[in-house]
């Protein structure tokens, strides 16, 4: 039996590829070990980005394996249970404070959809994708966040126009609306996201994780509470060697190397 998913890591980048080739749906296995293994990258301090992406060119994810859904529930003893699960393991990739990356292409629906919602950057192919979460079609609604994450990236109105009507989109009106940050074609696809991953796995770490509190977290926060973490920030990003290292590089005119071990 196959492993759900293939894991590697280059140049401090870790990448989850799905690995259930042509639709690579989303099996209880795969849920199972990325909330295994997600602790161990986050901890990591040598992974400094997270790609999520998918074997082959078909599809990155048609979503949950439904025929599992039964087993699951059993398994997991409650729906709470099982759903929590989910939202368990996308909150570790949106929260961690590592940014994510999540490539689309082909299917992207349901769980394949709100997976990508829990990254901080989505690069779709600029033809073929079909992005959507059509769970209304099966009498039912995004169970995996879908439906309180999708409002926050692309505003309520598109929102409710692709939940209620079950609507997919392709990568050109998925980047018009916000939900992806670049259009790429398929075929580099993978190599565009990699390198995005090693441009921010190449600034400074501790200044990366303290915009994605920021940022990220100012969604369920007060104005005057978000504005509270960004002064935190600022404070902890302050006289440090990353910090250092970008006011020298200015002075001498190159380009900043940060996250440079200190010297023994």
């Amino acid at each position: 039996m196959s492993t759900p998913y293939l894991y590697s890591v280059s140049n401090n980048v870790a990448t989850f590829s799905i690995n259930d080739a042509p639709w690579n749906l989303m099996s209880i296995g795969f849920i199972d070990e990325l909330e295994e293994q997600l602790p161990e990258v986050i901890a990591d301090e040598s992974i400094r980005a997270m790609i999520f992406t998918a074997e082959g060119r078909d599809n990155f994810s048609a979503g949950m394996n439904l025929k599992q859904l039964p087993e699951g529930i059993r398994r997991a003893g409650s729906p709470q249970a099982f759903f929590g699960q989910r939202h368990r393991v996308l909150d570790m990739i949106e929260n961690g404070g590592k940014p994510a990356i999540a490539t689309l292409f082909g299917f992207c629906l349901g769980g394949g959809l709100e997976l990508p919602l829990a990254c901080h950057f989505r690069i779709a192919a600029d033809a073929g994708a079909q992005i959507g979460l059509p769970e209304m079609d099966l009498g039912s609604v995004p169970a995996w966040g879908g439906s309180a994450r999708l409002p926050r990236v692309v505003g309520s109105a598109y929102a409710l126009d692709m939940i209620l009507r079950g609507r997919k989109i392709d990568g050109a009106e998925a980047y018009r609306i916000g939900l992806v940050t670049e259009l790429t074609s398929i075929s580099a696809l993978k190599e565009r996201a990699q390198q995005l991953g090693e441009e921010l796995a190449a600034q400074p770490r501790q200044a990366v994780s303290s915009m994605l509190d920021v940022i990220v977290g100012h969604q369920r926060k007060t104005l005057a509470e978000s504005l509270t973490d960004e002064m935190t920030a600022v404070l902890a990003n302050s006289g440090n060697a990353n910090s250092a290292e970008g006011m020298r590089a200015f002075l001498e005119k190159r380009k900043p190397v940060f996250n440079q071990r200190p010297q023994p």
